[in-house]
């Protein structure tokens, strides 16, 4: 029996099991290796129902959507219709942001690579015409610049909305039809959705959430985010099989299986490339691409993506010299965790490459003096306060705001020790992860300028 034989026999024993463990309700994957691919599925797409997940299920993909983004963004590239570093505003003229030199210099490019630097987490819900993405790219112009582009990683969801209506104008069509035509048709796609109305002719989960801590997953009470942010990941659901098809494509110089060239050739290979490099969160890639995420370990690079929606998270990564790709697809509990188990044995398994191992406080961290660290960082949908008290204690005080606080996110309280040199680490593990806060710049006083969490929020008042 193969490496490949062996590996998907595992996945089919021992998914249901894992589920269990990590009281996660339904999953489904698929794996690729060179032409051959497998799938399987275990558990249930709806808890209130009882419908059983199957290969066939469609899940949400949530922000893996960018790949495909960046996919669309690519082929106008490779067809000469716009270059990376002229300014979005040559094509896309009614692009704004509060500051307005930003705004004039901002590039493809660093929309792409998350270096575009105004706020990145909106969620405005303009309406489910296909307007939408239109009428929210009008509503970037009172946001904020929090640095120069270019000057630093900050994901931005925002940005890939703004690429998504680049798209749309340039190909005189709504998003969900670009995503149709250029890429879910000639990769011959049979189970993907743009939109609910599509998913419900599949078996489709939903997500599951805890509305408090250690009550239970339960199934969310909406399916999905606005229309508005699809090109960033609000919508789009598939099988695993679909989006396995989409990596070997990637994997494949462009070609989709039946021989069609939906990139130019080497395309693919320079969306893969490093672009930027990112603090060292742990939990996040090490670089990015064009869209791509990056784990550069000791073996090579790993690339791919992961994604969250309400209560959905989906991973995908990629080893494209050894023409493997894994999709895991799952809705609600402790994902992290199961991701680990099953993507970190079947990339060891069949590349040799090992995921980067998870951040851990110290088991005796050292006492510091916080003042560099302390104050209120500040974005549109959080305020994140940091304070110590007199025993030199580290908190974090994280308050919803906007859009979280109106899906019923609650206040938290978080205690942060010493991690390495301008880094804190929470004490306690949420969802499976220890997710490092770095702390970056200068005010002008000796304090940091950001506290970065894979997006940077700016010091409030400055």
């Amino acid at each position: 029996m193969s490496d490949f034989d062996e590996t998907s026999a595992w996945l089919t024993e021992q998914l249901p099991s894992l589920l269990e463990k990590y009281d996660v309700p339904g999953a489904a994957w698929a794996l690729l290796q060179g032409d051959r691919i497998i799938d399987g599925a275990a558990g249930l797409l709806n808890k209130a129902t009882g419908v059983k997940a199957t290969a066939d299920s469609l899940f949400q993909i949530g922000s893996i959507t960018k790949l495909w983004t960046s996919t669309l963004v690519m082929q106008l590239v490779d067809e000469g219709k716009i270059e990376l570093d002229r300014p979005i505003r040559t094509y896309l003229p009614e692009f704004g942001v509060a500051d307005r030199d930003a705004a004039e210099q901002i590039t493809a490019r660093e929309l792409l690579n998350h270096t575009a630097g105004f706020e990145g987490d909106i969620f405005t819900d303009t309406g489910v015409g296909d307007d939408c993405v239109e009428k929210y790219v009008a509503l970037l112009r009172d946001v904020p610049q929090l640095f120069s582009p270019g000057e630093q990683f900050s994901y931005n969801n925002a940005g890939y909305c703004v690429l998504g209506r680049l798209v749309e104008v340039l190909r005189g069509k709504p998003y969900d039809a670009c995503l149709r035509e250029h890429l879910i048709a000639p990769l011959g796609l049979a189970h993907a959705a743009t939109d609910p109305y599509e998913a419900i002719k599949f078996r489709a989960a939903i997500g599951h959430i805890e509305r408090e801590p250690g009550s239970g997953y339960l199934p969310a009470p909406v399916w999905a985010m606005a229309r508005s942010n699809a090109p960033a990941g609000s919508m789009f659901a598939m099988r695993p099989r679909d989006l396995v098809a989409f990596a070997r494509m990637h994997i494949e110089d462009g070609r989709a299986a039946d021989g069609t060239q939906v990139l130019a050739s080497e395309t693919a290979a320079w969306m893969h490339d490093h672009e930027v490099s990112l603090p060292d969160l742990g939990l996040m890639g090490t670089s990015w691409g064009l869209g791509f995420e990056r784990f550069d370990t000791p073996a090579g690079a790993i690339i791919g993506h992961d994604g969250t929606t309400i209560g959905q998270s989906a991973f995908l990564r990629m080893v494209p010299e050894a023409g493997v790709a894994i999709a895991l697809l799952t809705n609600g509990g402790d994902t992290v965790s199961l991701y680990r188990d099953v993507v970190g044995r079947v990339l060891d398994a069949l590349t040799g490459r090992r995921l980067p191992a998870l951040p851990a406080p110290p088991s005796a961290p050292r006492k510091i003096d916080a003042e560099r660290f302390i104050g209120t960082y500040s974005a549109q949908v959080f305020d994140l306060t940091v304070s110590q008290d007199d025993d030199r204690r580290i908190w974090l005080e994280q308050v919803p705001k906007g859009v979280l606080a109106e899906m019923g996110e609650k206040p938290e309280r978080t205690e942060l020790v010493f991690y390495r040199r301008d880094m804190l680490i929470p004490v306690e593990a949420d969802r499976g992860m220890h997710m490092p806060h770095a702390f970056l710049g200068d005010d002008g006083t000796g304090r940091a300028l950001y506290l970065h969490v894979g997006r940077a929020v700016r010091r409030a008042g400055t």
